[in-house]
């Protein structure tokens, strides 16, 4: 099988890079539609437009309605059409992102745009949205044709953004290299439809080590609301990394496990990260790693706040009715449970969130 990767066709991060944002779209498009919440466009709206027109460019602003549904997806693409955009921006969480990515791809592939304001997941630089129904239930996955053309990450806001999103964003970032690892021991093909290039898998690597160095220090600035070198490795390894990383290196366990707690109404409080952050302490007591490995990651986990019981996810009272459909779940056919090994039954899955919650207790109770 061929190897293969995808990423952004431009990818700029600093502080204050929103103001810079006209330099970085001159070619992209003349009549922009930016998508973004109300309070995105309040506190950053007035900066966008002026450096968007320094260059030129009209803006078309639009409100995003909170949840990433096909009738928003239609709405837009309609109001986008009707005043005549030929490129899209999407500024705000992951729902406005997908959003905007999913307007530009059916819009026959317009120019995307991606500004991220948290870095709470790594969906900015992938080709894949998520749509959700009105109760926030996944309902489809858009493969877009390419990748964001530019992803532009302005480190002055995201260090301004609330603490427990930062956390999040290493969470999901923590499985990149994992789930990586696994697929590549396992010859899977990614969803850059070929097997992990090198350059890939030592990528992954670097976001594990860059989010195990700077994590912590990083989470104590943004708590301060203080902008600090330490958070410029850490975006980079939450956004950039992990979002090359996940697309071309592949999912696993912890991904999969993270879907199946939509069974578990008692964790749909959480974050994506933050189950997925659990997801991975139970993927490696699947593949029973060594001790050195799960004491390190347990470390990272305590350092940067993120859960390593089940009772830290919300979920108080452990039905055993639950946590299997949970399981079961995550082991269905289209799950990504396999790439760490077919062998994986809803039973395993089921014994090893358990096992992952003792280890958790365990650790915390030292």
């Amino acid at each position: 099988m061929s190897i293969a990767m995808k990423a952004p066709g431009r990818y700029v991060q600093g502080f204050g890079e929103r103001k810079k944002l006209g330099q970085s779209v001159k070619k992209l498009g003349s009549t922009f539609y930016v998508l973004c919440s109300p309070g995105g466009r309040r506190r950053f709206g007035e900066e966008i437009e002026q450096s968007l027109t320094e260059q030129e460019k009209t803006v078309v602003f639009a409100e995003f309605h909170g949840e990433a549904t096909k009738a928003e997806v239609f709405a837009h693409m309609d109001a986008c059409k009707a005043a005549g955009c030929d490129a899209v921006i999407g500024m705000g969480g992951g729902k406005v992102i997908d959003t905007a990515k999913t307007v530009a791809e059916n819009l026959g592939g317009l120019p995307c745009i991606i500004i991220p304001t948290v870095a709470s997941n790594d969906a900015p630089c992938s080709g894949v949205a998520v749509l959700y129904n009105e109760q926030g239930v996944v309902v489809k996955a858009v493969m877009m044709r390419r990748n964001p053309d530019l992803v532009l990450v302005d480190t002055e806001i995201l260090s301004k953004a609330p603490a427990r999103l930062l956390s999040a964003g290493m969470g999901d970032a923590l499985s990149t290299w994992f789930e990586a690892e696994a697929c590549r021991k396992n010859g899977v093909k990614t969803m850059a439809r070929g097997q992990e290039t090198e350059t890939v898998a030592m990528m992954s690597r670097l976001c594990y080590d860059l989010l195990l160095r700077y994590g912590s220090e990083a989470l104590d600035g943004v708590k301060r609301g203080e902008y600090t070198p330490a958070l410029e490795k850490v975006v980079e390894a939450n956004i950039l990394l992990s979002g090359v990383g996940f697309e071309s290196g592949g999912l696993a366990a912890a991904h999969a496990i993270n879907d199946g707690f939509a069974q578990e109404p008692q964790a749909h409080g959480m974050y994506h990260g933050e189950k997925v952050a659990f997801g991975v302490l139970t993927q490696l007591v699947l593949q029973k790693t060594d001790a050195q490995t799960l004491e390190e990651v347990l470390g990272f986990l305590a350092r940067v706040e993120l859960p390593m019981t089940l009772a830290q996810l919300g979920i108080t009272e452990i039905r055993e009715e639950t946590l299997r459909k949970v399981a079961e779940a995550a082991c269905v056919p289209t799950q990504s449970t396999k790439n760490l090994s077919p062998d994986i039954t809803a039973e395993d899955v089921y014994q090893a969130l358990l096992e992952a919650d003792r280890i958790g207790r365990e650790y915390l109770a030292r």
